[in-house]
């Protein structure tokens, strides 16, 4: 019996030094992640990890080093996650975040969660900014998208998106992404960015002769913003269509706009021959009389003035 009792006392010595040596292996594990941070993070991560696989494994005994792991690993994931965008590395920091968020949800550590989740859609936008920056439109598009696909009222993301579908030459989709940011604060570059494509839209139509066209995109451009490039062309084109009231109504309200523009003898010149034909004959007289100071237009003004008293 004594015997018997001497094995045992063997036996549980030695199972108490085989459980010191797992600690002291945790701990090492532990203390080398600890070390390896300033140097490779992804290394301490993993050696964090395994650390506090190891912790769990002693039960009671390892839980302070568990929770040591716990709270650090959340916070790892993050920190890994900013270096990668830093490095312009979007693709594997948008991966990393998520990674942190979901760590951080099943740790409680909401700081790291609510800070990940802030963070994605604004690394999402530096990726679709430097896309659009390297002119590589279709991809840019595709990010800003995937930040509305999140966001229907990030502002910003549709005012971004419009630029680059406008760049690739989808002007419709731009359109409504236009409409989408000036929907969600972005108004006034919206509306700006509107205009332009109806101006651009409009001087295209007036080339091809497809003069309903061109002055339907140049009011809407007008609109959107002020524009009396755009009004001048819907003057055109409804005097190349023969609606000379049309056209009048059109140049006189350039000439409102713009009445110092260069061009400005000339369209009052024109007003004046559409009033002429019309046979509203001081109306045509007021408008020659503006046309006198013109360079080019001036003496044929006065002399179709004089024909006119």
């Amino acid at each position: 019996m004594k015997k018997i009792f001497v094995t045992i006392a063997a036996t549980i010595v030695a199972l108490g030094s085989a459980y010191a040596q797992d600690l002291a292996t945790v701990t090492e594990m532990y203390n080398n992640g600890a070390a390896a941070i300033a140097s490779d993070k992804a290394s301490a991560l993993s050696m964090f990890e395994q650390a506090l696989e190891a912790a769990n494994a002693l039960g009671d005994e390892g839980k302070e080093v568990a929770q040591n792991c716990i709270d650090i690993i959340p916070n790892l994931n993050l920190s890994i996650a900013k270096d990668l965008v830093k490095a312009a590395n979007y693709d594997s920091a948008l991966e990393k975040l998520k990674a942190a968020i979901e760590v951080a949800e099943k740790f409680s550590d909401s700081e790291v969660s609510a800070e990940a989740t802030k963070l994605i859609p604004q690394v999402m936008m530096q990726k679709g900014n430097s896309l659009l920056n390297a002119k590589n439109y279709e991809a840019a598009a595709a990010a800003y998208q995937d930040i509305l696909n999140l966001d229907a009222s990030n502002g910003a993301a549709a005012l971004r998106l419009g630029a680059a579908l406008n760049a690739a030459g989808k002007a419709a989709e731009a359109k409504a992404a236009f409409e989408q940011a000036a929907a969600n604060g972005q108004e006034s570059q919206a509306k700006k960015q509107l205009g332009t494509i109806f101006l651009k839209e409009a001087a295209a139509a007036l080339k091809t002769k497809s003069y309903a066209a061109a002055v339907e995109a140049a009011v809407k451009s007008n609109e959107y913003k002020e524009n009396p490039q755009a009004i001048q062309i819907a003057g055109q084109a409804s005097q190349l269509a023969g609606k000379n009231s049309d056209a009048i109504k059109y140049f006189e309200q350039y000439l409102q706009m713009a009445p110092s523009a260069s061009n400005a003898g000339q369209i009052a010149y024109t007003i004046g021959a559409l009033y002429q034909q019309a046979k509203n004959i001081e109306k045509a007289k007021e408008f020659y009389q503006k046309a006198t100071t013109d360079a080019k237009f001036g003496a044929e003004a006065k002399k179709l003035l004089d024909a006119l008293k």
